[in-house]
């Protein structure tokens, strides 16, 4: 066991480049994963944790949303949950002397990679205002700083509350109990910036922003059309329920700009095949769709399911499920008709053949999912391109029946729970109206702001103060140099955290750092050890709970630092049982079940093993909570996205050894990249039209409509199959190159994957 930061410094001197693999997972899986954890952890530890991680009465994988399948393996993790629980549970501490060692400034010089390797923080600490350092205070001292600065505002909408989705729906449903209390709606989250656009598409036309599948539909599907997502790397237990699908005879298609190794093969480490076997293909086609062009794909198929209607009717489309269960589609293939397949072939690279070829698997298949990430959400036409997916779905009658459906896959492991427990700046009255009658207190009901909006007015001088529950904003979001300078001009920032990130570097006038708990520690309040629940990707909801003692003693619980700020600020002007919502969870649990729809009984049924399923109207009975009573088939107008002359479409991703802004090595063994992050891969293609040559230097600059530069400096160019006309560049660096007016139509989600950008050789090259 270690209890050294496992690095000092790091820089790209010793980054390598090597060829891309064509499957994942495997062996190597395994190694990366348990090796560091031994290593750092030690065997006990080690042990107690893995076999206890995403395991009935175990504690939940902070790494995704993956559902958790009703028989679990004795290893129910991923290679990257493994790491999750290495970074979390490191007896790595940060020491007392850290905070005069390093200034704020010195801080901000560091790389993200740097800062979370530093370890585990362990006490509050504040920065006052005019001092460069931070400084150890009390909790008592943290909180009365804190409720001095937010009682001192002129208004509560002065003030910001941020989520992370690693947030459990306890102190989740405490945290905005807490904002609305004080005054404000202004509760962004993570899902401002990776599934919002999910979330109003569905909404608007199925009833629900939320997956219409379950986990054993994979099991039961004939073809499942992966769009967007990368799940060798982002939520790699996904490949067991694909290989799965492909065991039971499933097809799988796979719509991406980049091939990914595993949605190329999977070797499955926990079966013989996938150790000394060559494993399981899992796309049989590869759509390799130009960034921007999915919405035109879709629209394409859609128009091959009506022809073919049109020359075998009352064969191809679902007519009975059509009139009895949708609106809108006679409109919908008036305007389907009219789609060009010339556009169609400019807008996403691919051939008419491969068109074709897709549109023979939907038109052969009678159970079909398509399942969706980040690749599809962060686009300015994200919302209709989603609305496209479920036109798809519906013209076949792909929802509410086994083996078919929407299926969004979250990367956070509680951002749909989140959402459920009132985390939304736009929560419905009917969810306020409960939140009322429950505690006694007129919520606030105009809408707050979300991640971008909040930005923008702290940029104006609208919020003076800001708060983070987890995540790293100041990283996440777009548009970096004016996202920093919005924070710097706060009054104050308080974020709270388990390890150093840069929202820790970047900070307003005044700033405090509180320190909690992880998902793998006991929490110990005063009626004893409590457990805490998530919602998965497909609406499961399940217990949480820590296997081991705190890393330092004197760390409070998300829950316990809520109540414990509540009460410093609002005194008893509002009549909350604070105080009893932090000794005992189940007394949160069951203000929830008086709240929110689906939790009767919450504690029971959140404490079994079993845990329990949320209703989920389009995927139950078919019934959709929409404008129309039922499911909308829309039309949406298509736009192409433009490259300019001497420009590339860029994506910002993330590699292999990452999980959001949490940067857990410097490989990204996947895509052949070791020691180092500042690549941008370009096709081949397009370096020969451009100049430019694999291994060199170059600035990537934003081409946007603007007075401000936004540059990307000195990145290394690496050939790579990536559609031609199309780049990409690693997530969070790359943030400075999303404009923060670049946001998705409806969502305001930032268009983080199509960013027209310039390659320049860097200055060291030029004069070369």
């Amino acid at each position: 066991m270690t209890e050294e930061p496992p690095v000092a410094d790091v820089t790209d001197a010793d980054l390598t480049v090597g060829e891309p693999k064509d499957w994942a997972a495997g062996v190597p899986g395994v190694l990366h994963s348990m090796g560091p954890a031994i290593q750092q952890l030690g065997v006990a530890r080690t042990l107690k944790l893995m076999t206890s991680l995403n395991q009935k009465g175990g504690f939940d994988c902070m790494s995704c949303a993956w559902p958790d399948p009703d028989h679990r393996k004795v290893a129910e993790f991923c290679e990257n949950g493994g790491k999750a629980v290495v970074w979390e549970a490191t007896p790595v501490l940060v020491p007392e002397t850290f905070w005069a060692e390093h200034s704020v400034t010195d801080l901000a010089e560091k790389t993200e990679y740097w800062l979370g390797m530093q370890g585990r923080l362990t006490e509050p600490v504040w920065k006052p205002k005019g001092s460069d350092h931070y400084e150890t205070v009390s909790w008592d001292r943290a909180f009365e700083i804190i409720a001095d600065k937010l009682r001192s505002l002129s208004s509560p909408d002065e003030a910001s509350f941020y989520t992370s989705g690693r947030t459990s729906n306890e102190a989740a449903f405490v945290y905005q109990l807490f904002v609305r209390a004080f005054g404000t709606n202004n509760l962004p989250d993570c899902s401002n910036m990776c599934h919002e656009s999910t979330s109003l598409a569905m909404a608007e036309t199925v009833g629900i922003g939320k997956s219409t599948i379950a986990y054993d539909d994979f099991e039961q599907t004939e073809l499942i059309i992966v769009m967007g997502q990368n799940p060798g790397t982002n939520h790699p237990r996904m490949l067991t329920a694909l290989e799965d699908a492909k065991k039971n005879g499933a097809e799988i298609v796979a719509v991406n700009p980049l091939p990914e190794a595993g949605l190329r093969r999977y070797k499955n480490p926990q079966k013989v095949r996938g150790v000394v076997g060559t494993g399981t293909q899992i796309a049989d086609q590869f759509l390799q769709i130009r960034l921007g062009g999915d919405m035109a794909l879709l629209q394409a198929v859609a128009k091959r399911v009506v022809l073919a209607e049109q020359a075998a009717p009352g064969t191809v489309v679902d007519h009975a499920f059509i009139a009895e269960h949708t609106s809108g589609y006679d409109a919908f293939v008036e305007h389907i008709l009219q789609v060009d397949d010339d556009e169609v072939v400019r807008a996403t690279g691919l051939t008419i053949d491969e068109i074709d070829e897709l549109a023979d698997r939907y038109l052969r298949s009678e159970r079909t999912i398509i399942t969706w990430a980040m690749g599809i959400t962060q686009h300015t036409k994200a919302v209709d391109t989603i609305k496209e997916i479920i036109n798809l779905l519906l013209l076949r009658g792909n929802i509410g029946r086994p083996g078919a459906g929407a299926s969004p896959i979250r990367g956070h492991s509680n951002v749909q729970g989140d959402r459920t427990m009132g985390i939304w700046e736009q929560m419905p009255d009917s969810f306020l109206d409960a939140l009322a009658a429950e505690f006694h207190f007129e919520p606030p009901r105009e809408h707050g702001v979300d991640a971008l909006k909040g930005i923008h007015a702290m940029r104006r001088g609208d919020i003076r103060f800001w708060m983070g529950m987890g995540g790293n904003l100041v990283a996440a979001i777009s548009d970096s140099q004016l996202a920093e300078q919005a924070f710097r001009g706060t009054e104050m920032t308080v974020q709270v955290s388990t390890k150093l990130n840069r929202s820790h570097a970047v900070v307003g006038e005044e700033a405090l750092i509180l320190p909690t708990m992880g998902r793998t520690e006991i929490d110990v309040q005063a009626s004893g050890p409590q457990f805490v629940s998530v919602e998965d990707t497909v609406c499961s909801v399940h217990g949480s709970h820590g296997q081991v003692p705190p890393v330092a003693p004197g760390l409070l619980s998300e829950v316990a630092i809520v109540c414990e700020l509540a009460k410093a600020t609002l005194g008893d002007r509002v009549a909350i049982d604070w105080q009893r919502m932090r000794d005992d969870y189940d007394v949160i649990r069951d203000h929830i079940s008086h709240v929110v729809p689906g939790f009767d009984d919450y504690s029971r049924r959140a404490g079994s093993k079993e845990g329990f399923v949320l209703p989920n109207g389009p995927r139950d009975s078919r019934t959709f909570a929409t404008a129309t009573g039922k499911a909308m088939i829309t039309v949406n107008e298509l736009e192409h996205v433009d490259r300019p002359a001497g420009t590339l479409l860029l994506q910002t991703l993330r590699s292999h050894d990452q999980y959001n802004t949490t940067i857990y090595s410097l490989n990204d063994r996947y895509r052949g990249i070791k020691k180092g992050r500042h690549v941008v891969f370009v096709n081949p293609d397009d370096l020969a039209e451009l100049g430019l040559e694999d291994g060199q230097h170059v600035d990537v600059t934003t081409v946007w409509d603007d007075d401000v530069e936004r540059v990307l400096r000195d990145q290394r160019i690496v050939a790579y199959p990536s559609a031609k006309g199309c780049a990409a560049a690693y997530f969070p660096e790359a943030n400075v190159l999303v404009p923060l007016d670049s946001a998705a139509k409806g969502s305001n989600t930032p268009v983080s994957k199509a960013v027209p950008v310039r390659l320049t050789p860097t200055a060291a090259t030029r004069s070369a």
